[in-house]
């Protein structure tokens, strides 16, 4: 059974990463409809609101909580999320709080930190359901926007893929977040299996929203995204082999490890490069720095499968 320290260590920092990416969401769903479908732009825009207000009483229950490598790893802000927000935010007109960026970037982390203050606790765990019902609700929605879109009932900007991407990650927060709850002892080697494939598939499928939402000049970035895309498609591949025991999930980590490195580098130099206005897409800034910020996650995540495996 996971320690009470352990419990409010690992939620709020599934949520200082989590609840960010789906108030993105949100938004990256509001900002795609059209103006026939006022009625689906406010429904994103309040999960959105949901969303920050989420993230805001988890950051304000996280200084001094949480550990250092998560603080340090680039998953929770980037050094572009401020500017990429900003940057966002005049480009669509939406009011996106900065202040909660400001804040993350004050967060102190604790590794040697012993919780027994069982409110603290409490506080942590009605997050948590509070938390699950919201995304729930969220997943609700992109399912229902997914069916519309794949059966030509309105039209978005996104790809049907990326709804459907977007989905998986709602449900996969869920699944996490239910085993937190339920006080789950972590389980590195089923955690390995799980989340390599689950974000080998992440990552390539951001490499190819990258190579198409790219201006059909950047013939370069559109190669280097493309050879991103097979290498994470190869590494899906192998995650579900390891997962049926047919090849050590020692060498698909060490790969995946690899792979992430780059990709995590091409991502940073894509969203200077686009906040610089030296790169042609049709990519909002927030979007790169989102896809930034979940290669980070993976690479964290990744490196203590390599010293475990």
């Amino acid at each position: 059974m996971l320690s009470n320290t352990e419990f409010i260590r690992q939620s709020l920092e599934l949520h200082l990463f989590f609840a960010r990416i789906m108030k993105e969401h949100s938004f990256f769903l509001e900002i795609g409809f059209t103006q026939k479908d006022s009625n689906y732009i406010q429904q994103a825009d309040n999960f959105r609101i949901e969303f920050d207000r989420l993230l805001a009483e988890a950051i304000s229950l996280s200084n001094g909580v949480v550990s250092t490598s998560v603080l340090q790893s680039g998953e929770v802000i980037t050094p572009f999320t401020l500017k990429a927000e900003m940057a966002t935010a005049y480009f669509t007109g939406v009011n996106i709080p900065i202040n909660l960026t400001k804040s993350e970037a004050g967060l102190m982390g604790n590794d040697e930190l012993v919780i027994s203050n069982n409110m603290l606790g409490q506080r942590v765990s009605m997050l948590n359901q509070r938390a699950m019902g919201l995304i729930k609700a969220l997943a609700q929605f992109k399912t229902m926007v997914l069916s519309e879109v794949i059966t030509c009932r309105i039209f978005t900007n996104n790809y049907p893929l990326l709804i459907d991407h977007i989905l998986r990650e709602a449900k996969f927060y869920f699944q996490l977040l239910q085993r937190l709850q339920s006080r789950e002892e972590i389980n590195l080697e089923r955690d390995a299996f799980e989340q390599e494939t689950f974000w080998n598939r992440i990552m390539a499928e951001h490499s190819k929203f990258i190579r198409g939402l790219l201006d059909p000049t950047e013939n370069e970035l559109i190669t280097t995204a493309n050879n991103f895309g097979n290498e994470f498609d190869k590494l899906t591949r192998e995650s579900k082999e390891a997962m049926d025991k047919t090849i050590p999930i020692s060498k698909v980590t060490e790969d995946s490890l690899k792979a992430t490195v780059e990709i995590s580098k091409f991502k940073a130099q894509g969203t200077q490069g686009l906040l610089e206005c030296k790169i042609k897409s049709i990519i909002i800034p927030l979007l790169a720095d989102h896809t930034l910020r979940e290669a980070n996650h993976y690479l964290r995540l990744l490196k203590i499968f390599a010293k475990s495996v």
